[in-house]
């Protein structure tokens, strides 16, 4: 569909403060004044689960850092994340998001694992993550690391394209004040105040509020005004406590609401033949609590042990959704000899969740408890100065199909501190969720030749096994000069029992409604596919005060049509074979940043309702520090266009389409 509106220029007044003076010894490295060692030394722990520099990591990973949060002009995670190559983001509506790693996307992507400081925000309901229920305030992260491959060996199921990992910053980090305000189009306002102390000399915390607002996109007829507002209180806390010097603790925690509408059709299963497309309002009560305890050994080997409760309270479609979780888990890093670097863990995790049917949703049983029982192990060998060998594997034990195993070997070749080559092998898999197994969902309604009615009817698959991957990757990152530094990959892959869905017999019921018939539709884990992609980010340091980061990723992915499946891999036309950024920051003196981004997605193929097109996107953030203790920044967004769509209709949810935005905000730090 064609979406018209007038272009009114866009933009931005962001406000963000400068550090004050006491904390000017804590403040983030300028991104202009960072040198490609520096760079290349940046610290990751998601790899392998223990902390090593990014050139010595045998992934496909990339790094937000929080300088580049800041300076990005990004008010949520989803626009932060498209400034990594191989990422797929695609805004459905003004509070929902379709976010993947390599392709096969979809709203609950189930391929990728997102973690917020260690604590898992995947739902094994639906088998993805609610984007909405997923806030932290950006001033706080203190880094984004993003995975593109497999990550099962250490994080398990469900990390199968991918690892997305949110760090926030340590208490200490973020002493004083900070208050922050802001507002834009399309009904845009936020507020945040935050303030950190000290407890002792060992201790420290910090306290927060955040709230935000989105108002209505535009509906896909480009005219009319869509029902998909978004407003969100979040509060929270964080202490961390040097309990000796060889002995630390956190302890932090949440709670949040949403209030949000979205447009969908829906059938309703207890007055049939009803069925009506109309705006759903939905509402979200969320909470977590997280401690973390490590310990260094005599030996200097480290334990940590990591428990966290997590519940959220969801309406959904008329759908009531509950959600309890409670996770534990161990992990020792210790060194066998002078060669061998070994990380292993252990852990337990039970989800209860409960259901009150919806319009034309339930499942099937209503309430289910599972546990989740794992261990890992990794071991990186040295085999010569310049050459090491990572193997390892991760067991589980899951309620749907019993015992997985996602084993790994990788090499890395470092022949100087300038150039690494590398190469993995790695088998991963997606646990199956309770939406594959459990539910029901009438999607539709039709007329009959005897002038009756009849309803398309979804349902799960108890038997569906779980959805696996065997991976090859091979990249090579180098700092080519003292100006630029390279990182590229190249991966295939082979995917098998990927969900699809078949028609089963058409038959005539008197269960529900008046006597109609119905046909039906069965999830089937049968589907596999082929990918091949490549992907390569740079980092140029054109002067002192002018960086340029161009990044593209491209994939070809395959399907394998399976006869007699009539929905088979709707992921495989979800997302777009090339992307291409390049973004530029430059200081313009002492007190004013400029940066910009300009980006290219390319169309999504035909889903049922048309292709998406390709669109291109263009950024930019003006930013200037007044005195010690404000920051004012002008940003706007998705400038070259009114007003375009980024993805299909989703089965749960019409799409919207993205709009050309301004954005003001105003920080104090002291």
């Amino acid at each position: 569909m064609c979406l018209k509106v007038s272009a009114s220029a866009a933009v931005t007044l962001l406000l963000s403060p400068p550090l004050p003076a006491q904390l000017a010894g804590a403040r983030t490295q300028s991104l202009t004044d960072m040198s490609l060692e520096d760079l290349m030394n940046l610290q990751v722990t998601s790899v392998s689960r223990k902390e090593q520099t990014l050139s010595r990591t045998p992934a496909a990973i990339y790094v937000i850092t929080q300088e580049e949060i800041r300076r990005s002009g990004a008010t949520n995670i989803p626009d932060l994340l498209r400034m990594a190559p191989g990422v797929d983001i695609a805004q459905i509506d003004a509070n929902a998001w379709a976010i993947s790693i390599r392709g096969l996307t979809d709203r609950y992507a189930n391929k990728v694992l997102v973690l917020i400081d260690g604590r898992s925000v995947y739902s094994p309901v639906t088998g993805g993550v609610f984007w909405d229920q997923q806030d932290v305030p950006l001033e706080d992260i203190d880094r984004i690391e993003i995975i593109r491959g497999p990550g099962g060996t250490v994080w398990g199921a469900n990390a199968m394209n991918g690892v997305i990992n949110i760090i926030t910053k340590s208490a200490k980090a973020t002493q004083g004040a900070v208050v922050s305000a802001g507002g834009g189009s399309q009904g845009t306002a936020q507020g945040f105040a935050q303030y950190g102390g000290k407890v002792g000399d060992t201790g420290a915390y910090r306290v927060f509020g955040n709230y935000s607002n989105r108002g209505n996109l535009t509906a896909s007829d480009g005219r009319t005004p869509a029902a998909d507002g978004w407003n969100m209180m979040h509060g929270g806390f964080r202490s961390d406590w040097d309990l000796s010097p060889r002995e630390s603790l956190t302890v932090q925690g949440d709670l949040l609401q949403t209030d949000e509408s979205q447009t969908i059709d829906a059938v309703f299963s207890r007055a049939l033949p009803l069925e009506k497309i109309f705006s759903d309002a939905v509402t979200v009560k969320a909470g977590d609590l997280m401690a973390r305890w490590k310990r260094t050994l005599a030996n200097e080997s480290e334990v940590s042990l990591q428990v966290y409760y997590d519940r959220y309270d969801r309406l959904d479609q008329g759908l009531r959704e509950t959600l309890n979780t409670f996770d534990a888990d161990f992990e020792h890093h210790l060194a066998l000899g002078a060669r061998q670097d070994v990380v292993w863990g252990a852990g337990y995790r039970v989800t209860a969740d409960g259901h009150v049917p919806g319009y034309g949703k339930t499942y099937d049983p209503l309430a289910r408890t599972n546990s989740l029982f794992s261990t890992f192990v990794q071991d990186e060998i040295t085999l010569a100065d310049s050459l090491w060998l990572t193997i390892g594997s991760k067991i589980e034990h899951n309620a749907y199909t019993g015992f997985e195993f996602e084993p790994s070997v990788q090499l890395l070749w470092q022949p100087n501190e300038r150039h690494t080559l590398w190469l993995s092998l790695a088998r991963a898999v997606t646990q199956t969720s309770r939406e594959q197994t459990d539910l029901r969902v009438d999607l539709a309604t039709f007329p009959t030749h005897d002038g009756g009615f009849g309803v398309l009817q979804l349902s799960g698959d108890p038997n569906a096994p779980a959805q696996e991957l065997y991976d090859f990757e091979v990249g090579y990152r180098a700092q080519l000069s003292k100006r630029f530094s390279l990182d590229t990959s190249i991966f295939m892959g082979s995917y098998s029992n990927l969900q699809g869905a078949v028609v089963g017999t058409p038959f005539f019921t008197m269960d529900a409604g008046p006597p109609h018939l119905v046909l039906p539709l069965f999830f089937t884990n049968i589907a596999s596919a082929h990918t091949l992609g490549a992907e390569a980010t740079g980092t140029w340091k054109v002067t002192s005060r002018w960086k340029i980061n161009p990044s593209f990723s491209a994939i070809h992915l395959d399907p394998v049509q399976v006869p007699g499946e009539t929905h088979s891999l709707q992921e495989a036309y979800n997302a777009p074979q090339i992307q291409a950024r390049i973004q530029s920051s430059m200081n313009l003196g002492k007190n004013m940043e400029w940066d910009i981004s300009m980006g290219h997605v390319g169309r999504l193929r035909d889903g049922g309702d048309g292709d998406v097109p390709a669109y291109n996107r263009l950024d930019t953030r003006w930013g200037w520090k007044i005195g010690e203790f404000t920051e004012i920044s002008l940003v706007g967004q998705n400038l070259l266009t009114p007003l375009h769509a980024e993805f299909h209709n989703a089965y749960e949810v019409r799409r919207t389409l993205v709009e050309r935005s301004a954005f003001a905000k105003i920080t104090w730090k002291f």
